[in-house]
């Protein structure tokens, strides 16, 4: 077997561990050919020893030069933009996991596209700020994109192969799919009495019940913006209308997905909450390959309960859905918006149900007259909106 020349953008992140869960596990299958990350320079270092990659960058400069005094100078550190986008478009790469947190990730992965890899999706951004051109660039460019988000990875695996293979612009009523239920967790004030989300912690805001995330994710999770992205995710993949989608809280995280078909079967993907299977998946396809992880036993489950979410509760929620079916430039604003809202959460410059307050008045302001749906456009939009939003917490919150 040839090993595969996998780059990481993203490595020591939480999706960039699981990656590299499932190269250990398959150590024959994979070569590690490139690794990136930002500022964790001690975690780099420790990859880099383990794994032996061909290339390494920081996105961070001063990170790049502390890396640079601790290792060997036989492996190149390259730092900034541009050597992100130099290793995902590389000619000798064969698959790119896609899992840089935020905007940032946008370009290299958009260059990976273009060069036509096979990239491992787990960048919601991609999708959620330029969906439409992406989709797009990959069918011109001959792109394979394969999801690794643990939901819209369920909903592929249980979609037939006619849609896996023309994602983007598959017809979901011609192949018997009915509906695509995307499921979530709730995050961790699925039952927190209303008045009191006012006074969420960032300590209370990071502890996923189910799932070990970052803490922008995590965050997300909790107002479920998170899963307003991935609906929007769900519309570009599958080329769903606003009646072929439903949301549903499923607090266990068992069911990661679900397809109904227009017979009345409901066909699910299971498994327990670890990046490390849909990761799996996506590396190995079409075959199935090792994850590592423990299977799903039936015998200890107590319970799978489902319910709808309330958009009271979650406003971030319904924000994202609107968004999603008013245009391109209204999700790339909404996530340009909430980047920054959430920042300013961690930072406690506002509260937590300010997040939804702030991303609201930037999209009821948001003009979307005479602009063109090209990369630029959206990228300056993306730019305009951040400077806004950041303008407007200074201001008034």
């Amino acid at each position: 077997m040839i090993p595969r020349r996998l780059v990481i953008l993203g490595a020591t992140g939480s999706i960039g561990r699981s990656t590299l869960k499932v190269v250990d596990a398959n150590p024959e299958a994979f070569q590690v050919y490139a690794l990136t990350g930002h500022r964790n320079v001690a975690r780099m270092v420790a990859l880099i020893h383990q794994y032996s990659p061909r290339y390494v960058v920081m996105s961070d400069v001063q990170a790049a030069v502390e890396l640079r005094t601790q290792i060997s100078a036989q492996i190149p550190v390259m730092d900034g933009e541009q050597a992100l986008i130099e290793v995902a478009s590389d000619p000798l790469a064969d698959l790119v996991m896609a899992a840089i947190v935020g905007g940032a990730g946008l370009k290299p992965t958009l260059a990976a596209v273009q060069h036509g890899k096979t990239v491992l999706l787990a960048n919601k951004e991609a999708l959620v700020m330029t969906g439409l051109l992406l989709m797009d660039l990959a069918r011109q460019h001959g792109a394979t994109i394969l999801p690794v988000d643990s939901e819209h990875n369920a909903m592929f695996q249980c979609l037939p192969e006619q849609i896996q293979q023309q994602l983007g612009f598959c017809d979901l009523e011609s192949a018997g799919v009915k509906r695509l239920l995307l499921t979530g967790s709730g995050g961790p004030f699925r039952e927190l009495p209303l008045e009191q989300l006012a006074d969420v912690t960032v300590a209370q805001a990071i502890a996923h019940p189910n799932w070990s995330m970052g803490r922008k994710i995590s965050v997300d999770s909790a107002t479920m913006m998170n899963k307003g992205l991935e609906y929007i995710e769900a519309k570009r993949l599958y080329n769903a209308r606003e009646e072929q989608i439903q949301v549903i809280l499923h607090p266990q995280s068992v069911i990661h997905s679900m397809v109904q078909y227009c017979d009345g079967s409901v066909l699910a993907q299971l498994g327990v909450p670890d990046m490390a299977t849909p990761i799996a998946h996506v590396m190995g396809y079409p075959q199935r390959i090792s994850s590592s992880v423990e299977p799903l036993d039936f015998f200890t489950l107590k319970e799978l309960t489902f319910s709808a979410p309330d958009m009271q509760r979650y406003p971030c929620l319904k924000l994202a859905i609107d968004a999603c079916y008013r245009s391109q430039f209204a999700t790339t604003a909404l996530n340009a918006a909430n980047e920054v809202a959430v920042q300013a959460f961690l930072q406690e410059q506002i509260r937590f149900t300010d997040i939804a307050q702030v991303v609201a008045y930037q999209l009821e302001h948001l003009n979307e007259q005479h602009r063109s749906l090209d990369l630029e456009e959206l990228l300056a939009l993306d730019d305009e909106v951040r400077h806004r939003t950041a303008q407007y917490i200074q201001d008034r919150c």
